[in-house]
């Protein structure tokens, strides 16, 4: 028997309002307190509309912490004039756009936020344009938005932008309308993207997100049944670890369980340590989630896994 308030083995966080927290990004700021910014699925919302609306109409959770462990939830990230700003308590009961995936970083001067938004609250999957937005901020509560990015497609979601080791930017996304493969743009400064092409292509996949440790590159992409392990020398070039079908995160046992696979993470690398953040849907029984009625099957929560290179391949543990 499933208690659905229950806390699933692992998890580190649940979104004390609409217990649907996934998509986490995860930084430290300058005084050592981790942020963390997500997406506030509605998964026990009392009425948010019919189809898959409980996936969107979605607002920007964001959590505290002081180890990056025991998080406490701060609020959402409200629409201001110019941008939006964080704000205690629950967002309003009813929104009039969709809020996904954040990716958060540091150019070395300020904060920068790449957000996929959706117009409306869509109650099916196709037809609904998504753009990524790039907002700033001087500390990572209160963000001015600076526009959409010019991408291949209006399907485009899950940005994810580093460094890299020539020197220039790069920004992996979800290109829906290309059969959910990694797209990649490139910049010299950040204000001028150009498009890079097709980083890793193949199974369709989602939630790109490269990183660098042990002397490797690495990116993870969420492909619904654990997440591929890509390595490359300068950050460009991919070659997936392992043959095709092999993952990680990939384990999952009965719902009753609460171990399920690991979806759409992301990176914190501290010295020689190395944490992956993901979320999970805990009570999953394996069928669609999006169709799912019962909340604890939408029910999410975000984890946490240690990561480290053995003999260059990239090992996860949970």
């Amino acid at each position: 028997m499933i208690d659905p308030d229950a806390a699933a083995p692992g998890e580190i966080y649940r979104d004390p309002l609409y217990d649907g927290a996934t998509d986490p990004t995860v930084v430290v700021d300058s005084a050592g307190t981790w942020w963390m910014h997500y997406t506030q699925r509605r998964a026990n919302h009392p009425n948010p509309g019919p189809g898959v609306a409980w996936v969107h109409g979605s607002r920007i959770g964001v959590a505290r912490s002081d180890d990056g462990l025991r998080w406490e939830y701060r609020g959402t990230l409200e629409p201001t004039s110019d941008g939006l700003t964080l704000r205690e308590g629950a967002p309003p009961a009813t929104v009039d756009a969709t809020h996904w995936a954040p990716d958060v970083i540091h150019d070395g001067a300020r904060w920068r936020m790449y957000l996929t938004e959706i117009d409306g609250v869509p109650t099916e999957w196709p037809g609904h344009a998504r753009r990524i937005v790039e907002y700033v901020s001087d500390d990572l509560a209160h963000w001015r938005r600076r526009g959409a990015l010019e991408l291949d497609s209006d399907r485009a979601i899950d940005a994810a932008v580093a460094r890299c080791p020539d020197d220039l930017w790069r920004l992996w996304y979800k290109d829906e309308a290309a059969d959910s493969v990694t797209k990649v743009q490139v910049s010299a400064d950040l204000a001028t993207w150009e498009p890079g092409g097709t980083a890793i292509g193949g199974r369709p996949h989602e939630g790109p997100y490269a990183f660098e440790l042990g002397g490797r590159w690495w990116l993870l992409t969420d492909e619904w049944r654990g997440m591929a392990v890509h390595h490359s020398p300068d950050a460009v070039n991919w070659q997936r670890q392992g043959g095709p079908e092999d993952v990680i995160l990939g384990e999952s046992g009965p719902a009753s369980a609460g171990v399920q696979i690991g979806r759409h993470g992301m990176v914190v690398v501290r010295g020689a340590e190395a944490r992956l953040y993901y979320f999970t849907h805990p009570w999953w029984d394996g069928s669609e989630v999006a169709d799912a009625d019962a909340a604890h099957q939408r029910r999410s929560a975000v984890h946490v896994a240690r990561l480290r290179v053995d003999q260059g391949r990239l090992v996860c543990e949970r």
